[in-house]
């Protein structure tokens, strides 16, 4: 029997288990990558594990999330994730060079290679063939000191494409169609493989689109075939070396298939507060625009934005609009330049703004008060724009610049002509050497730390019994940003747990540290799909640090229940989801730790009822919770 692309990545790297949907396989890992939000964490954990220089094929600190560089917090953690980097083996990138996965794919992703990053939209390198996975910082910290990753083995779906985009259709309409048809909970535990005559007119940029937002299924990721189309982006990057071809065997099995004919697909949006609450575009016509916002991870590519000002040549913004561009790299920023593109980005009244993740993060660029933003990211979570009451739309670059003309929705069938696909030029600039490379040897570099940079806290075992309270409950597709906001005040603080920790719920529930602070413990109860969104440990790491010892839910998003186990906080699904009717904040819970074991199913004693939870932890997660994380875990074992 034949093996798809997923297969043959994941046999290639396997370094323990067996290739068996949901059982535990241990991959090596190639490549790493970090940025400055979750950077700090992720380099003093492996400086906790005493490793010299790391041990992957490539390891890079990309700073581009956190950037204002207001008072001293940031400025002295990027000095830090500088240093560190020299010190240990890692290529560093400077603020404003670029978007950490724009510039990975521009410089570094190789097809059939493993990537793991702390950012959750890791998987653009998926555009490129590479097996790529957003994780936690400290599991990307044990990946730099060559321990396995390990996930479930996932399911792998197959997504045909058929036919060629037409129109004002795009790659961003492509996984909005995927995220309609399959949901935010719709890819846990898989991985969406793309196929099919339709990827054939699919650039890697294009590809990327897709591969980035792939995120927002939930799914352990995406990935396309390394074909001649990749052999043609890494040509005209000057990497054709890092070329290989990489597609699936002629009777590869998948576990299901989806079907999308691109020639059907027309502009799609996507609605607050959800990436799955698609509609055309059109069925929203009339309703008024505020401001777009066209850039990020998924659409600051080259052809994205030349795109854009094409369709801006000539023309002015409506008074009342706004208008942001946030390129991808300096390598965008210059091929658009070469084109004298610029002009048209200023010309128009749009605003040009530094090459990093800004409004997308809610650093910089909030709406209005309950202003209707429509934006090219890939996330339009509640109050995650900076603007609490703020009205996010999902949209291509196409439909974002049209509408920011328009000044309100319209019906694309009267945009006029579409844009051509856009080729790279001639001679793509390269800027490589804004990249600060590591000496060979690190021994002599200091590493450099300010008084925001704290040191790790130490976590205690996970005691025989649990003794203690639903100190808040909360429904359905909670996301990491309901359990910690992001935003330039918070944000400084990622290097500085307790200060952090401060923040947690404070958007959802103002009083939930005061009560974790008057209280030994705590329990958090939780609805369908908790903690979906971004792979930021702090979400777990903070309510951690306020005392949190369990959470219980309907079901759980991957990477938060991986980082909820990393630092030792046990992970428990209601085995009769109608139970949480039953609790509320104060219900009081007692639970034998020691009758629990791996898959398994225990009670929790909740006022004199019972309430049956059940995990789906393998052996080894279960013992790195008992012994009150994976940093004090590993530490035994090294």
């Amino acid at each position: 029997m034949g093996l798809n692309i997923t297969e043959k990545i994941i046999s290639a790297h396997l370094l323990n288990g067996e290739m068996e949907p949901g059982t535990e396989v241990g991959l090596r890992i190639d490549q790493t990558l970090t940025q400055d939000a979750t950077g700090t964490m992720a380099y003093l954990q492996f400086e906790a594990m005493g490793i010299d220089k790391v041990q992957t094929e490539l390891s890079v600190s990309y700073v581009d999330h956190n950037t204002l560089q207001m008072g001293f917090r940031n400025p002295d953690d990027h000095q830090y994730l500088r240093t560190v980097a020299a010190k240990h083996g890692v290529v560093f990138s400077p603020a404003g060079t670029g978007i950490c996965h724009q510039l990975h794919l521009e410089n570094f992703a190789k097809p059939g290679k493993t990537l793991i990053g702390s950012d959750s939209h890791t998987p653009t390198a998926g555009g490129l063939g590479m097996l790529a996975m957003g994780a936690g910082g400290l599991s990307v910290a044990l990946a730099m000191a060559g321990q396995p990753y390990s996930i479930p083995m996932p399911q792998v779906v197959k997504v045909e494409l058929t036919g060629e985009l037409t129109g004002w259709a795009s790659a961003k309409d492509i996984i909005l169609k995927l995220l309609q048809l399959k949901t935010v909970k719709g890819g846990v535990g898989k991985v969406f493989e793309f196929a099919g005559e339709g990827v054939k007119s699919l650039t890697v940029p294009e590809r990327a689109v897709i591969t980035n937002m792939g995120a927002e299924l939930g799914a352990t990721t995406s990935i396309f075939p390394s074909d001649e189309n990749t052999k043609a982006f890494l040509k005209v990057m000057g990497r054709e070396e890092d070329w290989s071809e990489l597609i699936a065997d002629a009777d590869a099995t998948y576990a299901e298939v989806v079907e999308i004919n691109l020639s059907e697909l027309e502009p799609l949006v996507a609605q607050p507060h959800m990436p799955d609450r698609v509609v055309t575009v059109k069925s929203l016509a009339g309703l008024k625009v505020n401001q777009s916002a066209i850039g990020s991870c998924t659409n600051s590519s080259y052809s994205d934005l030349k795109t854009t000002a094409l369709i801006l040549q000539d023309q002015q913004l409506p008074e009342g609009v706004d208008l942001m561009i946030s390129p991808g790299s300096k390598q965008v920023l210059k091929m658009l330049a070469s084109d004298g593109l610029i002009a048209n980005f200023l010309d128009s009244g749009a605003r040009l703004l530094e090459c990093t993740c800004g409004p997308c993060i809610g650093m910089g660029g909030s709406p209005t008060s309950a202003g209707v933003s429509v934006r090219t990211f890939n996330r339009n979570f509640e109050g995650r724009s900076g603007t609490q009451d703020a009205q996010v739309y999902l949209a291509s670059p196409q439909t974002a610049a049209k509408l920011a003309l328009a000044g309100e929705f319209t019906d694309p069938a009267t945009w006029g002509t579409p844009p051509e696909k856009i080729e790279f030029p001639e001679n793509v600039p390269s800027i490589r050497h804004l990249f600060i490379f590591p000496p060979e040897n690190g021994a002599e570099v200091e590493i450099v730390r300010g008084p925001n940079i704290v040191p790790l806290e130490t976590f205690s075992a996970l005691p025989d019994e649990i003794s203690s309270e639903v100190r808040l409950k909360v429904g359905d597709d909670i996301t990491t940003d309901h359990i910690l906001p992001a935003g330039a005040q918070i944000t400084a603080l990622r290097s500085n747990i307790p200060a952090i920790s401060e923040y947690i719920f404070s958007r959802v529930d103002e009083g939930f540290v005061g009560r974790m602070k008057a209280s030994e413990n705590g329990i958090i109860l939780g609805g369908e799909n908790y903690g979906q969104g971004s792979s930021r440990e702090h979400a777990a790491l903070g309510p951690r640090h306020l005392g949190v010892v369990a959470v219980i839910t309907k079901s759980l998003a991957r990477i938060h229940r991986a980082n909820l186990i990393n630092f030792g906080i046990l992970p428990l699904v209601l085995s009769e989801k109608s139970d949480y009717d039953k609790l509320s904040e104060g219900s009081k819970l007692t639970i034998d730790t020691t009758s629990i074991t791996a898959g398994g199913e225990t009670v929790a004693k909740a006022d004199g009822a019972d309430i049956k939870v059940k995990n789906d932890l393998s052996e080894k997660e279960l013992e790195i919770i008992k012994a009150g994380g994976l940093l004090n875990y590993v530490g035994k074992q090294l």
